[in-house]
């Protein structure tokens, strides 16, 4: 019995997917529902497991190849009863060394692995019948089981050649220690080096000036050659595409502004441990970012809003992206109905979302229905930037790193935790009075955090 393996459904909008890896080879035996291939779409990776237990008979995609939803990758032979008997390991190794009986007397060690060979008093005609005794076996000549009858008094000088340091051929010259270990470390051969010391002696700065004449190419150089070609990967494409075309047919601007972040450090700095004593998580600080937004989208309703043909369609609910970067690339899973989660369950859910992300465990739901976007650009240490649009949203705000700057506060210079945010929006929608009026009123619930709790 023989069953088609076929591209699954993929998602909404998804239609097709590239084959990133085979999990399994042709005549491999597999289980139920174990994985076999590895799919990659733009926005997750999908595994397809095997619809029954068998072997994997045929493959009709290589690594690499695109494919649509329902076609065909591979073709798995169902296990019958009583047909299938498996292999054992014996048998496999009986049938990689088989080969016909030696002409000649040979040294065959036993199939027990703690029995010796004695080759010096072994006779031949014994040796002879012990090997026709033991062909049945078709064991390998084991090379160890012989090393243990070597004599104990050979040369072992090489047996760690590989553990050794270089040692350059003028190091049988009067060298100073320093010169010497220098030499030795950087792998130096001082054979025709001129020296500038005394009676033309090596020295320190001789052995310097050498390696910058003589810089070593990198690692990464030596592996892989002086230029590499690789592949981009299908999300890597797809968010390439995206950007260009909110780029294209989006009129994107950006607004910024700065926020003193003294108020929410001390909220953290106080409640900190009390808070993830009772809720399990951390209190950070992109969950007062996240209702701030909530606040400042539900006063500017244009900026949760996206255009389609010639209507625009107003959001009354709060779905917020929060972008992540993993190994893979970016991705933005979107926090759910933001405006009715608590500062515990909107921490708990951005942690959730961004471990499946990094590990790879996204799924198409967790990153579909986004409204609004936020992009932390700090935790990478970036001062300022201009984010760009998740189409079809229409705004997006940039988180920055926060950095204590002087600031005037009632007429004297205070240093005071900064941070600079920006806001990228569709000017086809937006208005700058909108736009500069919504990041105000972030900044504004940002710096007096205490409104947020009283819905001010």
């Amino acid at each position: 019995m023989s069953n088609q393996i076929l591209v699954p459904p993929l998602g909404e909008s998804i239609t097709e997917a590239t084959v990133s890896k085979w999990l399994k080879q042709i005549g491999e035996k597999v289980d139920s529902d174990e994985p076999l291939v590895e799919l990659e779409t733009d926005k997750v990776n999908v595994e397809v497991p095997s619809p029954l237990s068998g072997t994997l008979s045929s493959i009709s995609v290589r690594e690499g190849d695109t494919v649509e939803v329902g076609a065909l990758l591979g073709i798995i032979n169902g296990e019958k009863a009583g047909t299938i008997t498996p292999v054992k390991e014996e048998d496999k190794q009986q049938d990689l060394y088989e080969s016909p009986p030696p002409k000649t007397p040979e040294i065959k060690a036993s199939s027990s692995k703690n029995k010796k060979v004695n080759v010096q008093k072994q006779e031949p005609l014994k040796l002879v019948e012990d090997v026709e005794k033991k062909s049945v076996n078709h064991e390998p000549l084991l090379l160890d089981t012989l090393a243990e009858n070597e004599p104990k008094n050979l040369d072992k000088s090489f047996e760690n050649e590989e553990k050794r340091k270089y040692v350059p051929p003028i190091t049988k010259r009067n060298l100073s220690p320093a010169v010497r270990k220098i030499a030795e470390e950087n792998q130096i051969d001082t054979t025709n080096l001129e020296g500038s010391g005394k009676d033309g002696r090596i020295s320190k700065g001789d052995l310097l000036n050498s390696m910058g004449n003589n810089p070593q190419p990198s690692t990464r150089k030596v592996s892989h050659g002086p230029e590499e070609r690789v592949r981009m990967t299908r999300l890597r494409i797809t968010i390439a595409k995206r950007l260009k075309e909110a780029q294209d047919n989006a009129a994107m601007l950006t607004t910024f502004n700065e926020v003193d972040m003294q108020s929410i450090m001390q909220i953290r700095q106080d409640y900190k441990e009390d808070f993830q004593k009772k809720y399990s998580v951390k209190l950070g600080i992109m969950s007062f970012f996240v209702k701030s937004c909530v606040v400042a989208l539900k006063n500017f309703p244009s900026i949760n809003a996206e255009i389609e043909e010639n209507e625009i369609i107003y959001k009354n609910y709060y779905n917020i992206g929060i972008a992540v970067g993993t190994d893979r690339g970016l991705v933005v899973p979107v926090l759910k109905n933001a405006e009715e989660l608590s500062f515990a369950d909107t921490e708990r859910n951005i942690f959730l979302l961004s471990e499946k992300a990094k590990k790879g465990k996204i799924v198409i739901d967790d990153l579909q229905g986004g409204t609004f976007t936020i992009s932390n650009g700090g935790i990478y240490g970036s001062m300022l930037s201009t984010p760009i649009l998740n189409p079809p949203q229409t705004g997006v705000l940039g988180m920055h790193n926060i950095v204590e700057r002087p600031a005037a506060q009632e007429g004297k210079i205070v240093i005071r935790p900064i941070m600079y945010l920006a806001l990228s929006y569709d000017h086809r929608i937006v208005d700058g009075k909108e736009a500069v009026s919504f990041l105000k009123t972030i900044k504004e619930y940002l710096e007096e955090p205490r409104r947020l709790f009283l819905d001010l």
